[in-house]
């Protein structure tokens, strides 16, 4: 069984989501995108360099980020991610997938079924 204080695993496709809503607001280096998550969740998730990175080079490489070099306010060199326009329609995209989802398992779990729909 994992520690208490350990970060929850995420289902497919979550790390990419957050990623995509994280550049939404601004271009950032990894570091950054990893702390604005940790913070955007309340310090529940904590992304780690090995996942995080792996998941920015597969979203750059499809074409939904693109990055280049700048320098950090700690005035280090960085390579600072955005979104493409092609990232921006794949974000509303998942988003709307991903609500649709979590609604659905909502239910399953507090077993509040859906309304049935007109035959």
């Amino acid at each position: 069984m994992p520690p208490k204080d350990s970060s929850p695993e995420l289902p497919p496709g979550a790390l990419e989501l957050m990623v995509l809503r994280t550049l939404a607001r601004g271009s950032n280096h990894g570091y950054g995108i990893a702390r604005a998550i940790e913070l955007a969740s309340g310090k529940a998730l904590s992304i780690e360099e090995g996942s995080l990175y792996p998941a920015l080079y597969r979203l750059e490489k499809r074409g939904d980020l693109k990055s280049e070099w700048g320098i950090t306010d700690a005035n280090r060199k960085a390579k600072f991610y955005s979104l493409t326009p092609r990232g921006r329609a794949r974000l509303k995209e998942q988003t709307a997938l991903w609500e649709r989802l979590s609604t659905a398992v909502s239910r399953v779990l507090t077993d509040d079924p859906a309304p049935e729909s007109a035959a």
